[in-house]
């Protein structure tokens, strides 16, 4: 049975539904012991862009207040961390830290949407297409943001949608397994895959992950409040994580970005 998440969205993002306290009292009902909140982070970027998947930086201080205000209402029934989910973008990763470094982040996840910065022509990685090079950007750009130290743990590894040479996917799943098992970050797999039968999780990411034993733990990446628990996918997952022999390690060590003291 499921008893912790640590991905949850909200409708800042745009492409979620509930109001916050119904994932609180969901995940409650559900068997959950601890929620972290994760929703898509605000990013500092260039020349008036910005994403239409993500919460407005002016929505920050609302979304913090929120889930502090559940936390403490509910704290008697179960464990609330305030995160977010992020994409590294080097050309604009300093300037987003310090957009919200004043806030009381728990934690990060990281959630690699896009190749490059975003704005390079917004070459999102679950497309359709890939070709060998973007399967190698997209490990390379992975590993960059295990080195940072500021991530939890990594969202949807097995997301880039390239099935065309064997032996280049395996080159990159090897890249990023060994790379979480150096930096010790943990690997997701990913409920919301399961549960809308995309091309992820993905049997030649995992099978990998089993042969070289990088941490792995199970996130549901809620959009709606009735799956903040998801039991079923979550035995699915179960089932994956037997299959594949993995190093499941049950609910991750909060890093805070900033050094804080770890939750």
């Amino acid at each position: 049975m499921q008893t912790f998440n640590f991905h949850t969205h909200t409708t800042r993002c745009r492409h979620a539904e509930g109001e916050d306290r119904e994932y609180v009292e969901n995940a409650i009902k559900g068997g959950l012991k601890t929620l972290g909140f994760s929703d898509h982070s605000p990013y500092v970027f260039k020349d008036g862009y910005y994403s239409g998947f993500r919460m407005m930086p002016e929505e920050l201080d609302g979304y913090v207040k929120s889930v502090l205000d559940l936390k403490k209402e509910y704290e008697k029934d179960i464990d609330i961390f305030v995160g977010l989910e992020a994409e590294y973008y080097p050309e604009f990763f300093v300037d987003f830290l310090s957009l919200i470094r004043p806030y009381p982040i728990d934690y990060m996840i990281l959630g690699q949407h896009f190749l490059g910065n975003e704005i390079d022509g917004q070459r999102g990685a679950a497309r359709r297409g890939q070709n060998e090079n973007s399967l190698m950007e997209y490990a390379n750009q992975v590993l960059e943001a295990m080195k940072t130290g500021v991530f939890t743990y990594l969202a949807h590894p097995d997301m880039i949608r390239y099935r065309e040479n064997e032996e280049i996917e395996n080159q990159a799943w090897k890249m990023i397994c060994e790379g979480a098992k150096k930096y010790n970050v943990p690997l997701e797999i990913n409920l919301l895959g399961i549960r809308d039968h995309r091309h992820y999780p993905y049997a030649g990411f995992w099978k990998v992950a089993g042969e070289i034993q990088p941490p792995v733990t199970i996130g549901s990446d809620a959009h709606s409040p009735d799956v903040a628990a998801d039991n079923a996918s979550f035995e699915q997952a179960m089932l994956i994580i037997k299959k594949y022999n993995l190093n499941y390690i049950g609910m991750p060590r909060l890093i805070n970005p900033f050094g804080r003291k770890d939750k």
